[in-house]
């Protein structure tokens, strides 16, 4: 169950739509993160484990913290609170597993969507199905001046 005691987010009716429109930054366009799910109640993307592994041929563990932290901070960012942008604040993974080849897939839900912060959980998946790192990222969200 989501702890949600924000009524006044400002999600785009096609959230998916507006993301793909909008893109999700150069890091994540780099590493070749493409959202397939975008809603209010999860964010869903892949990332291609070729071109971002380290030397011995696994995905690199910081890949999967940019995973998490593009699905985290876009998904705070999606339900902000009317006036205020997602900003983050903390964020660890614990890696499980690995992926040599294909594909991963992150799959985002919140645990908490305050007035002033945001906790989501990120689990990323091999190809396989299995569990190859759990993120949590917490933003906080931040009045935007003007």
């Amino acid at each position: 169950m989501i702890d949600h005691d924000t009524t006044d987010s400002q999600a785009p009716a096609d959230a998916l739509a507006y993301i793909r429109s909008r893109g999700s930054g150069a890091l994540a366009e780099r590493m070749g993160i493409e959202f397939t799910e975008f809603t209010a109640e999860r964010a869903v993307a892949t990332m291609p484990v070729e071109g971002n592994t380290q030397p011995i041929n696994l995905l690199h563990g910081g890949a999967y913290v940019v995973l998490g932290e593009t699905l985290g901070s876009m998904h705070a960012n999606l339900v902000a609170p009317e006036g205020h942008v997602a900003v983050g604040l903390d964020i660890n993974a614990t890696h499980t597993g690995s992926a040599r080849t294909g594909l991963v897939t992150g799959v985002c839900t919140p645990i908490k969507l305050g007035r002033s912060i945001a906790v989501h959980e990120i689990v990323i998946s091999n190809d396989q199905g299995q569990r190859c790192s759990t993120v949590r990222i917490t933003n906080f969200y931040k009045r935007i001046a003007g």
